[in-house]
């Protein structure tokens, strides 16, 4: 990491990570297979001055057709206006397909919080465009219907993952995301014939950006597509990634079991679910750290 040095609590040995910006995308709030509890450790031992929630943070889809809503989704909603609130982080919610029906209360802003479709980062580089990426989808964009039978058979993979994981486990081998396999397989043919890196790149240029950062393919990514910089902030239903700007104004990948090395944690049960069940200490830990 080339971020600055992390943050030590003293009296607990434990430390957060300090960033100027944090990007994350497609947490799906509302989807069993949401990773909200390890989202929401992972934003509580992050210092940030911008979080940009870029698309599909709550999945309407899944929520219209199943519910499913839970206590760690309502968490991971409280993590995010705690850091407003207590952290004085600016908060960028970017519209995505699974959360499209706030497009009829688009753009809107309360204080620290906006709410839009697009965002114009700036960096002493050069600036970026954050758009959540379903625009460039030919499926998403053209075939509503077809992307949304393709989330349930999504759904449906993940659940049977669960299981093959399950049979892998008792035979001591490491987990396998056949899901994530398959749906990449899908979206890589999709990428291919929408040419969604390229029509992004393009769009970039459009706006006068160096960048673009977006979400959505579930595929996590930082590269150079022609002469525009491209960075994919990947999922938190699987892959646990994000997209962290350092003070420098560079930009990295971060996975979750990278943050939990970092800052000496251990990953997502005990520890994220004592702090979801006792916010307050959460809180102090918080406000034992200087920003």
């Amino acid at each position: 990491m080339s971020a600055e040095a992390p943050v030590t609590n003293p009296a607990t040995g434990k430390s957060k990570l300090r960033f100027k910006t944090i990007f994350i995308s497609d947490v799906h709030l509302g989807m069993p297979d949401s990773k909200a509890a390890q989202a929401s450790h992972f934003l509580r031992h992050c210092l940030c001055e911008k979080l940009v929630l870029n698309g599909d943070i709550i999945d309407a889809w899944h929520l219209r057709r199943m519910g499913g809503w839970n206590k760690g989704h309502t968490n991971f909603i409280r993590t995010v206006l705690r850091k407003m609130e207590k952290e004085n982080t600016e908060i960028i919610y970017l519209r995505g397909n699974h959360d499209d029906v706030l497009d009829r209360f688009i753009p809107i802003q309360f204080e620290h919080f906006i709410i839009t479709d697009e965002h114009i980062h700036h960096t002493p580089h050069g600036d970026y465009l954050v758009v959540h990426g379903d625009g460039f989808d030919a499926v998403s964009t053209n075939h509503a219907w077809l992307a949304q039978i393709g989330g349930l058979g999504y759904n449906f993979l993940l659940r049977i993952n669960r299981l093959y994981n399950a049979y892998r486990g008792l035979r001591g081998k490491e987990p396998f995301s056949f899901s994530a396999w398959v749906k990449q397989k899908v979206k890589s043919t999709i990428g291919a014939v929408g040419k969604y890196e390229e029509q992004l790149q393009n769009l970039a240029r459009q706006r006068g950006c160096k960048g673009i950062i977006c979400g959505h393919i579930h595929k996590v990514d930082n590269k150079m597509v022609g002469s525009t910089h491209y960075l994919n902030s990947g999922d938190w239903v699987e892959s646990m990634t994000a997209i962290v700007e350092n003070l420098d104004g560079s930009f990295e990948i971060l996975g979750y079991a990278d943050f939990c090395r970092l800052t000496h944690r251990d990953p997502k049960g005990a520890v994220a679910e004592a702090e979801e069940e006792h916010p307050q200490a959460a809180e102090s830990e918080s406000s034992a750290i200087p920003m």
